[in-house]
């Protein structure tokens, strides 16, 4: 200790009376804060060294994994009117239960009775049918018949053709002999003339031979009409058989026409029993929608149209239903530069609104009342220049509240890597991305050995 510090805790007591001296002192609050400031600023130093875990934080609201699972709108298959309500809003409901009664307001469906009298015109219609099918047979023995009798008689008149061709073979050879013979006659004639003249014959025999002349001249020329009649019964043989085939082919034709007419009036009738079936199945089926039913387990959320009388559009919502049995997911939106960060599996802390939490979003461990998740779905495509994922529960961590329901909100932070607070502050400060967990996902792995492979 120096001379002036001896001096002064000496007159310590003395100094303390002057004023002046008073405020030159240093004050002890000062040396306190400063010595606080120093500790905190200290304590501040070392706590940028301690690790804190990057995430991506977004949030979302709770959804349903399976889409059919989720809040969906009931619709009227068909116009009509509000009869009867059979549920209230809340009510839980299960498959097929009915909600709504509906009338019908179109004319064409007023009828009661439509589906009986569709009905007998449709048995009406096919016994119509049943009788043209039979006439379809018949014509088809009819023309059999014909064509059986066609060839029937063309055999026939081929036969008497060829028996008229033989008479007239046979006639012709009866000319020739005849007319030889007549020939000779007149040749014998005319050597017994000479003879005669010369007094070699007389008269008589002269006269005997004349007539035997006449006779053969008689017979030849009976013989050439008989030939000239058998020639015209050939022709008349030749123009029946054409004739006949004529006539046959005549009524055939008729008679497929006839046929082909009922067949196409078959296949009128079939097209429209067709039609009239089709027509009495959805008379059948539009019956079945007057009744609203339930298409899944769930709960009556909100009627979206009220009271009784009320008329409602085709496909027109009715109600809402919320399915019972869900596999609840968040859905969260990430920007599109920390989308490659994630992979399905990656880990994620959720908090749920109404469920009371301290978050630490950097020490995971140390805040409580999150609950654990992970990535199921990433879309390829970005929904207003976010890209959608995901979570659904993870099974290794605790479970999800029971209380939670479709439409709670929540917020979520994917875990990645573990890096200083300092590196953190100075990275969110530079607005840079975090960084990759130094483990490429396996789709990643696989492509990048594919490119190696082929360098």
């Amino acid at each position: 200790m120096s001379l002036s510090d001896h001096f002064i805790e000496e007159h310590k007591h003395e100094f303390k009376k002057l004023y002046s001296i008073e405020l030159a002192k240093t004050p002890n609050l000062a040396h306190k804060l400063a010595w606080w400031s120093g500790g905190i600023f200290l304590l501040v130093i070392i706590a940028t060294f301690l690790p804190w875990t990057q995430n991506i934080h977004s949030y979302g609201k709770l959804t349903s994994l399976n889409p059919g699972d989720r809040p969906q709108t009931i619709n009227s298959t068909i116009a009509g009117r509000i009869e009867k309500w059979y549920v209230v809003e809340g009510q839980r409901v299960t498959k097929g239960d009915t909600i709504i009664r509906l009338s019908e307001i179109k004319e064409k469906y007023f009828d009661p009775n439509q589906l009986e009298r569709m009905n007998e015109q449709i048995k009406s219609k096919q016994e119509a049918l049943n009788a043209t099918r039979e006439k379809t047979l018949s014509l088809n023995k009819q023309i059999e018949a014909l064509k059986s009798g066609l060839e029937y008689s063309l055999n026939k008149a081929r036969n008497k053709l060829n028996q008229t061709r033989l008479k007239v073979q046979s006639d012709s050879m009866d000319l020739v002999a005849i007319r030889i013979e007549n020939q000779i006659a007149k040749d014998q004639l005319e050597r017994q003339l000479k003879l005669y003249e010369q007094g070699l014959k007389s008269l008589t025999e002269y006269e005997q031979r004349k007539l035997k002349f006449q006779e053969s001249s008689a017979k030849l020329l009976s013989t050439e009409n008989k030939f000239n009649a058998s020639k015209n019964e050939l022709a008349n043989a030749l123009i029946e058989l054409s004739s006949l085939k004529a006539e046959y082919l005549d009524k055939i034709s008729k008679a497929e026409s006839e046929l082909n007419s009922t067949r196409s009036y078959n296949f009128s009738a079939e097209a429209d029993i067709s039609k009239m079936n089709n027509e009495y199945d959805n008379l059948k089926i539009r019956a079945s929608y007057y009744y609203i039913t339930a298409p899944q387990d769930g709960f009556i959320v909100k009627a979206l149209k009220e009271g009784i009388g009320e008329t409602i559009k085709e496909g027109e919502p009715v109600t809402t239903i919320m399915p019972l049995n869900h596999n609840l997911a968040v859905e969260l939106y990430v920007k599109p530069m920390d989308i490659p960060l994630l992979e399905i599996g990656s880990k994620v802390r959720l908090q749920f609104d109404g469920w009371p939490a301290l978050v630490f979003s950097g020490w995971p461990d140390v805040g409580f009342g999150t609950f654990g998740g992970k990535v199921a779905v990433i879309d390829n495509i970005d929904s207003e220049g976010k890209y959608r994922i995901l979570v659904v529960q993870d099974e290794t961590d605790n479970d999800w509240p029971s209380q939670l329901r479709i439409g709670t909100g929540a917020y979520g932070w994917a875990m990645l890597k573990d890096v200083p607070i300092y590196y953190e502050i100075w990275r969110q400060l530079n607005g840079f991305p975090p960084d990759y967990t130094g483990e490429l996902p396996k789709k990643n792995k696989s492509k990048m050995k594919e490119i190696e492979k082929e360098e």
